[in-house]
């Protein structure tokens, strides 16, 4: 197969890239700077048509997880960056897939798990999820992430492309050592004594390990599934309880808590948002498990013994 994977220099594109390699497909990232490694890296700029379109035409697959990283405060300039970077790759992805001679098979599109409501009560599937926006005293911060989340699939859902099989991949923090991954800042915060629960622990963490994403993203290219899709473990867990998790796996026994004020005053130093630590995401992969799909890392605690052994 040809792969081409728009926005895939980061963590998340660097394991689907390695994972096809190694199985002898043909891969082409689409990113902005350019850089030699086993595959092909073509520049484009996320927003106008050129000859990058060119590696769009013929392929099998378009893996779009372009965007700029969230990772930041959510000030006017930033807000802007995030939702047009999202929006214009998406518009001009299915540009190219419409002026193609032979349009590509399957767009997996990425999305975010984050689309879902601030709950506890019940987990959100596809069919039953309740989309978020409309909660009750939540920071106006988390109303924007689901905004860009909506505008997202939104974008590539107005794509007409009739030949090709759109996925939505709503996908939960993806789990895997990397420089400035998730899963290595709160190994580091562990480590350094501060690995209690975040706020009052009560909210659910949806994830999933490095693995099964990259095994996820292939059941999905090689199984009829079309629109949103949750990529998530079957079973999130509160954050008190994912946390003792971590720390036993890491084996430190104690870690002090941070309380939400605290989390606060030091997302300001970080220039980053607390949303990722306190928000409740409660995700389930309904159509994932309905259609067959065997998680290999169901559990986190299963999970997180296996991510802390390829620590380096």
């Amino acid at each position: 197969m040809k792969i081409v994977i728009p926005g895939g220099s980061g963590l998340i594109g660097t394991l689907l890239a390695n994972s096809f390699c190694e199985s002898g497909d043909e891969v082409v990232v689409l990113s902005r700077r350019p850089r030699s490694e086993k595959w092909k890296s073509v520049e484009w700029d996320g927003k106008t048509l050129s000859d990058w379109k060119h590696e769009i035409d013929g392929a099998d697959v378009v893996i779009n997880l372009a965007g700029r990283s969230v990772n930041c405060r959510y000030n006017k300039r930033n807000r802007h960056v995030i939702m047009n970077s999202r929006v214009d790759s998406t518009r001009v992805i299915g540009e190219a897939i419409q002026q193609a001679q032979s349009p590509t098979k399957v767009w997996l599109q990425s999305s975010t798990a984050t689309i879902y409501s601030h709950r506890y009560d019940a987990a959100n599937d596809e069919a039953t999820g309740i989309l978020g926006g409309e909660e009750i005293n939540v920071p106006e911060t988390w109303r924007f992430s689901i905004d860009v989340a909506k505008n997202w699939e939104q974008t590539a859902n107005e794509v007409e492309v009739p030949d090709t099989r759109k996925v939505f991949m709503r996908t939960a923090v993806v789990m895997h050592p990397g420089p400035n991954s998730a899963f290595n800042i709160l190994h580091g915060m562990i480590r350094r004594g501060l690995g209690g629960k975040n706020g009052h622990g009560r909210q659910y963490v949806s994830w999933i390990h490095g693995h099964d994403f990259v095994q996820a993203v292939r059941f999905l290219i090689d199984h009829p599934l079309e629109g949103p899709v949750n990529i998530a473990a079957p079973h999130p867990l509160p954050n008190q309880e994912f946390m003792q998790h971590f720390r036993e796996a890491v084996g430190v026994k104690l870690g002090l808590p941070a309380t939400k004020w605290m989390l606060e005053l030091a997302a300001i130093f970080l220039r980053t948002e607390t949303e990722l630590i306190l928000k409740s995401r409660r995700v389930v992969p309904g159509k994932l498990q309905n259609a067959g799909f065997q998680f290999q890392y169901p559990e986190w605690k299963i999970a997180v013994r296996n991510l802390v052994q390829h620590v380096g």
